[in-house]
């Protein structure tokens, strides 16, 4: 299970496109002749969360809330959304520290739960990276709604 959120100086962004690319299936990342990723329509709303620590992460209209047991409000931030051939990425900045957020489509399990969410989240968040699952209002996970 992995999720990444950074916010893109102009060297992360280059982390972003390689985080994408280290998700295809074949040996060497990207294809060339593949479409993007278009399984998320820009107006869904995206929901992260992850555990080891506890956060979660809420994408909707160009903003993003990141929340934690410290910060359990959520702190807001603007992200800017591309797409690659094998997932969806965000990027903006929280503060002083950027963030990349990826999704790519695959099984992921909270660990915790019987609930099997349809997307892998890695964050990076400044130097730290936390891993996740994700779901949308349209794509929801499976199993039980409260565990």
């Amino acid at each position: 299970m992995q999720l990444s959120v950074r916010f893109l100086s102009r060297g992360s962004a280059f982390l972003a496109a390689l985080s994408l690319a280290a998700c295809a299936p074949s040996g060497d990342g990207i294809d060339p002749q593949g479409q993007t990723f278009d399984k998320i329509a820009a107006d869904e709303v995206i929901n992260l969360l992850g555990t080891e620590p506890f956060w979660g992460i809420r994408i909707a209209d160009g903003k993003a809330s990141y929340s934690n047991p410290d910060q359990p409000d959520g702190v807001e931030f603007d992200v800017t959304r591309f797409a690659g051939n094998n997932g969806l990425g965000f990027s903006g900045s929280m503060g002083e520290a950027d963030v990349t957020i990826t999704l790519t489509p695959g099984d992921c399990s909270d660990g915790m739960s019987d609930r099997v969410f349809p997307y892998v989240a890695t964050i990076a968040l400044g130097e730290e990276t936390l891993r996740g699952c994700g779901y949308t209002d349209r794509q929801p996970f499976t199993g039980d709604a409260a565990p």
